[in-house]
């Protein structure tokens, strides 16, 4: 069976990938890139039917500031040079105007990852798109892939791995490439779930507020601070304020509400230190405080029996959740750990001169909010440039 020759090869079809080889493209070189799935960017496709979140229009020093993990330091430099504002701009350059919402999250006017998807495969002129094609590990100085027609080789000049990192594995994302690094002394920092729900054993009566926003809380993990919206679900606590907090929590940070983020602590005594009367403690919660029925509902499940005086209070503005950890690694958004610093130069991994990493296979992780696709399109973009530079080099 003869090679397939050609000067750059990417390896996965997300946006790190896909940035990667049009970047390649732009520059002359002849691209393949191979995606193990039937289509390409599957779960930029999936995070689309909710509202494509590209990124978020804030200071770059405030937006770099969102990076952990020991890649941050790179995710960093690469968002410097394509942040907020250059991804805006890249997505009105393929006809895709984009909105800044309130929350100052940019969104195609669209609302959908699909029209932007099609206009950005169109414009890859000298990339040719290879699916099915899931790679099988390393042969004799060729890379070998599984493919409808057996196995196949290709022989690059140069080499970008865009393989995502461990969630959500059913649309791509599912590690299956640690075992081919791993054999090559590439060591990989143990993936863990990132932005993900947390479990909760619910007592029988929270049954009826399933699927409820808590949408004026705020949530304390650590260091962690954020006010934002979560939703009770029937396997926990799920939404934006949670994912925020879910790296503080899987570190060991116990987690805790304020229900009433807009008043202080004297103030909420203040207001229960009026006589209720004859009214029940609930009543009188719901009616000075102005509770709904879902933080009620928490206050209950989290601090039964309720105390009075100051000690309620307390638990009010800072309400105690006892979880049972985060989700599942493959039901979470993102993933912490892969790839670490110490195993690149750049993006290129010391094991294997001349193959670069990007994307959430490298050792970082960030909140929800449209860092995380930044992120992606960002070290996809300079992952290609230094493979460029490198070929000028030499």
């Amino acid at each position: 069976m003869t090679d397939e020759i050609c000067q750059a090869l990417v390896i996965g079809g997300g946006p790190a990938g896909l940035m990667a080889a049009g970047e390649l493209a732009r520059a002359g070189l002849s691209v393949v890139l191979c995606e193990a799935k039937p289509t390409v960017a599957r779960k930029f496709l999936m995070a689309g039917k909710s509202g494509l979140n590209l990124t978020k229009d804030e200071p770059l020093d405030s937006f770099q500031a969102q990076f952990h993990g020991s890649c941050a330091g790179l995710v960093r430099e690469a968002v410097a040079d394509f942040g907020p504002e250059a991804v805006a701009d890249w997505a009105r350059g393929l006809g895709q105007p984009v909105f800044t919402g309130s929350s100052g999250r940019v969104f195609p006017v669209s609302m959908k990852g699909s029209p932007l998807l099609r206009a950005w495969l169109a414009g890859l002129d000298g990339v040719t798109i290879r699916t099915r094609w899931r790679w099988a590990g390393f042969g004799d100085d060729v890379w070998r892939f599984e493919t409808p027609k057996g196995e196949r080789t290709i022989r690059a000049e140069r080499v970008i791995l865009a393989l995502g990192g461990a969630s959500w594995a059913r649309l791509g994302s599912d590690a299956s490439w640690v075992p081919w690094l791993d054999e090559r002394g590439v060591e990989i920092v143990p993936f863990q779930p990132a932005n993900a729900g947390l479990v909760v054993d619910w007592s029988p009566h929270m049954a009826r507020h399933f699927g409820a926003p808590v949408k004026v809380a705020r949530l304390t993990a650590g260091q962690t601070d954020v006010r934002g919206e979560f939703v009770v679900s029937a396997r926990g606590l799920e939404g934006s304020a949670i994912y925020a907090v879910s790296r503080a929590v899987r570190e060991g940070a116990p987690l805790t509400l304020d229900l009433c983020p807009d008043w202080t602590l004297d103030e909420v005594a203040a207001r229960l230190a009026k006589p209720r009367g004859k009214a029940t403690v609930t009543a009188h919660l719901r009616k000075t405080l102005r509770l709904d029925p879902v933080r009620l509902a928490l206050l209950m499940e989290f601090a039964r029996p309720l105390p009075e005086g100051a000690a309620l209070a307390g638990l009010v503005k800072a309400l105690p959740v006892a979880h049972g950890g985060l989700r599942p690694m493959d039901e979470a958004i993102s993933t912490a750990g892969g790839v670490p610093a110490g195993a690149l130069d750049g993006y290129v991994l010391r094991a294997l001169p001349g193959v670069l990493t990007c994307g959430e296979m490298l050792d970082w992780e960030a909140p929800t909010g449209g860092y995380l696709l930044t992120a992606c399109f960002a070290t996809g973009r300079a992952a290609a440039r230094q493979a460029l530079d490198i070929a000028h080099r030499t």
